[in-house]
């Protein structure tokens, strides 16, 4: 069903709103809303996500959202980047210490959405063809086969990393499968194309905000609503950013709106092109996005300057 799950209207006014780059803080940028009498703050850190996180007060954020890099897929040479490790392991356990600092900043009922994709063994081959669909995707190295696995393996990264955060605290509460219908075509004969990611929804305690009636979906008979099933089919959404890996709105509006209330503040540690922060505004919410690459910090100030000064 690629039917969106609120109709809000994309064409609202973002008058009284205002983005500028905070000169008392280097590398800050501030959304705030005017309309409001405590004129809410929104804002974008550069900066390395854990210790960026470390600084935030504890029971901060009702819900976190996010996408981090995925491991091997792409080298952006910035130092501390994540997603470049030469392990599986080293990777799976710095995404473990940074969720760690989220859980720490959600408040007692708040939860975590986390999309992740997976991958194959390179087949220990040392350099990766050019993709020519998507030149921005490529690397020019292969992470070496994660010890225990076998050439052209199936890595099973999403699992073993939602497996290695419940061991670490988190509650695991589901798995949703992102279905992808216009997904991008594989050149590969031994396998089936690939047209799908996962979405986990974590909790930081057992007990936690989640407004089910918010994210209903038609029921099969088309005569009411029933609860959201776990499989979502979401097309990819194209964009001219400088940005290969931003995922569609309508995959978080349902992530928000089931998690938070308006006034809420909500969290992306590997915030990139800002797609969380445009719908949280759009959904009246405000935002802290956490972003180590300057480039995509002005991507996401370009793109929330275009939705509040059209």
């Amino acid at each position: 069903m690629n039917k969106r799950i609120i109709d809000y209207n994309t064409n609202q006014t973002f008058s009284g709103y205002s983005i500028a780059r905070d000169p008392a803080s280097d590398g800050q940028i501030l959304v705030q809303d005017l309309n409001t009498y405590s004129q809410l703050v929104s804002r974008i850190i550069q900066g390395d996500s854990q210790a960026v996180l470390q600084r935030i007060p504890d029971n901060t954020f009702r819900s976190c959202i996010t996408s981090p890099p995925y491991w091997g897929l792409r080298d952006y040479n910035i130092p501390g980047q994540i997603g470049a490790e030469n392990t599986l392991d080293e990777y799976i356990e710095n995404l473990v210490a940074i969720f760690r600092e989220v859980r720490r900043t959600l408040t007692p009922d708040g939860t975590l959405w986390l999309n992740i994709g997976d991958s194959y063994t390179s087949g220990n081959r040392r350099t990766r063809d050019p993709d020519k669909k998507n030149i921005a995707r490529g690397m020019n190295y292969r992470p070496p086969t994660p010890e225990g696995l076998k050439p052209k393996d199936l890595i099973g990264l999403p699992w073993r990393l939602a497996f290695a955060l419940q061991a670490d605290g988190w509650y695991l509460r589901s798995d949703i499968i992102w279905h992808k219908p216009n997904c991008q075509p594989e050149s590969v004969r031994d396998r089936p194309t690939r047209c799908h990611e996962y979405l986990f929804l974590l909790s930081k305690n057992e007990k936690y905000y989640f407004d089910s009636k918010k994210i209903r979906e038609p029921s099969t008979s088309r005569k009411g609503w029933r609860n959201r099933r776990t499989i979502w089919s979401i097309n990819t959404e194209p964009n001219h950013y400088d940005h290969f890996a931003m995922f569609p709105e309508s995959l978080i509006e349902p992530c928000l709106l089931a998690s938070s209330e308006e006034g809420n503040r909500v969290l992306d540690p590997f915030f990139g092109s800002g797609t969380v922060g445009i719908v949280a505004l759009k959904l009246h919410r405000r935002f802290c996005g956490i972003e180590l690459n300057p480039k995509y910090m002005d991507v996401a100030y370009k793109r929330i300057s275009e939705l509040i000064h059209p």
